[in-house]
């Protein structure tokens, strides 16, 4: 009989360590947060149960956190991701211990808790982050029900899926490995009461943001339906791009770790036992999927996490078994990169490549932010337009107290952005600083600039930007 017991305590350490140390650095971060993170940020002072682009869960949970601090910096918007982190870890060691045994479960709990994904998720919040302790709860839940067939599994698995979805729409996944699994695999087929049971919980858990989606035109739907982008590329299915298709796998190596994603499609190849081959029906559809979808048009790096909750639990036993040197190898590697990374936000803008430093894209959002605001005050502007999502994004963060009000440029059509959505210039609006790369041109006069902003070493390095300040019949004209 394997022993399954006593892995929570060394498990629980060594996740701990980690987690305090990426607290730690957390707080010596020295970058801003990025254009998401400060949109998250603001979706949570409006608490709804749905956003422009993105199911609601992340606004909740940051609101909760800031609100509980007493303060919207960057750090109290960015210390959930680390705990989220080490909590997954903890739920996938207890789903590895119950599976397998309890050497697999403390290797599984420090080999998540290191990875790639989780070190770069524990510096910026993200949805992957909120969505990753509830699928590998879901998945927990899943394998006792399938086992057990006891109905109060089916209901936590349909109630942490549920959550899962609130945090990010790829959670469906989860019931694309359910129902593959259970076509191939007798021993993970549940009765139909417990499925029905599962699906209830699942839709009145994610009614409220149905219902959202419903009363607002499906915005979500349609953002996601642009992002994926597969009605036109379906014409075509002959003109595949192989390039985006290599770069997003061999991007892979670089998510997982590179011993633990070869290990992983090790694993799809030659699954040992009956649940590993359900673990990997969980965890390799979702590749397939994301990577057709890569062929088809494009898909970034991050698009295929949910493959690797379940995978790591593939991965890691695998090496336990098989291979523990490169399981060893696996966690100097991924520790190096997990080390390496908060490392960077720290010593941050060092180091520079080419004149321009390495984390130029998470730096100069805020100092920009200030100058913009600065001239807004110094101009007597009423409030601030601009059309760049990132200069927005930041100074509705940054500029939380500065009593200005801040407007996106009327949508042409459907709003492209949240802020379009929400914030869309009003036609009574006078008097506002416009921050743009060029100099506006109204009723045949090109307007005067009233202050210029320095970009340097930052995220719109090489942008100019100005500031103009305008008059409602130019506003109108423009916008």
């Amino acid at each position: 009989m394997p022993e399954r017991q006593g892995w929570f305590l060394p498990a629980s350490a060594l996740v701990g360590a980690v987690t305090l140390a990426r607290l730690a650095a957390l707080w010596f971060d020295r970058t801003d947060l990025f254009v998401d993170e400060s949109q998250y940020w603001l979706w949570g002072q409006r608490l709804d149960f749905g956003y422009f682009s993105k199911p609601p869960l992340i606004a909740w949970v940051i609101r909760g956190v800031t609100e509980l601090a007493g303060s919207d910096a960057a750090f109290w918007v960015r210390l959930p991701g680390a705990i989220l982190h080490g909590v997954t870890a903890l739920i996938l060691a207890a789903l590895a211990a119950y599976l397998f045994d309890r050497r697999a479960a403390i290797w599984v709990a420090i080999s998540y808790a290191t990875l790639p994904m989780a070190a770069l998720g524990s510096l910026l919040m993200s949805t992957d982050t909120v969505m990753a302790p509830l699928f590998a709860a879901a998945l927990c839940f899943h394998f006792r029900l399938a086992h057990t067939g006891q109905a109060r599994f089916a209901g936590l698995a349909g109630a942490a899926i549920g959550l899962a979805f609130l945090a990010k729409y790829a959670a469906i996944y989860f019931f694309v490995g359910a129902a593959v699994a259970a076509i191939w695999l007798p021993g993970m087929r549940i009765s139909w009461r417990n499925a029905a049971l599962m699906g209830v919980v699942f839709l009145l858990c994610i009614a409220p943001n149905i219902w959202w989606n419903l009363s607002n035109n499906l915005i979500t739907l349609h953002h996601t339906g642009d992002n994926i982008d597969w009605a036109d590329d379906l014409s075509d299915l002959l003109d595949l791009e192989y390039d985006e298709g290599a770069t997003f796998f061999l991007s892979q190596f670089a998510v997982f770790g590179p011993v633990l994603f070869a290990a992983l499609l090790w694993g799809y190849w030659r699954p040992s036992t009956p649940d590993m081959r359900a673990l990997t029906l969980f965890s390799m559809p979702v590749l397939a999927i994301v990577c057709l979808e890569a062929l088809l048009s494009r898909a970034y790096a991050n698009w295929a996490v949910a493959a690797y909750f379940s995978g790591t639990l593939v991965a890691v036993p695998l090496l336990v078994r098989h291979a523990p040197a490169l399981l060893r190898l696996s966690l100097v590697i991924n520790a190096a990169i997990a080390i390496l990374l908060p490392l960077l936000t720290i010593i941050a803008p060092a180091p520079a490549w080419n004149g321009k430093p390495l984390l130029a894209r998470y730096l100069g959002r805020a100092d920009l932010s200030r100058q913009i605001i600065a001239a807004a005050q110094a101009t007597g502007a009423k409030g601030v337009v601009a059309a760049e999502r990132g200069i927005l994004a930041d100074l509705f963060h940054t500029g939380a107290g500065s009593g200005l009000r801040f407007y996106a440029p009327r949508p042409r059509g459907r709003p492209q952005n949240y802020y379009e959505q929400n914030f869309a210039l009003p036609e009574s609006a006078d008097d506002l600083l416009a921050v743009l790369p060029a100099a506006p041109v109204c009723q045949g006069t090109i307007q005067p600039t009233v202050a210029g902003f320095s970009t340097d070493g930052g995220a719109y390095q090489g942008h100019g930007y100005s500031a103009y300040l305008l008059s409602r019949e130019c506003l109108n004209v423009l916008w």
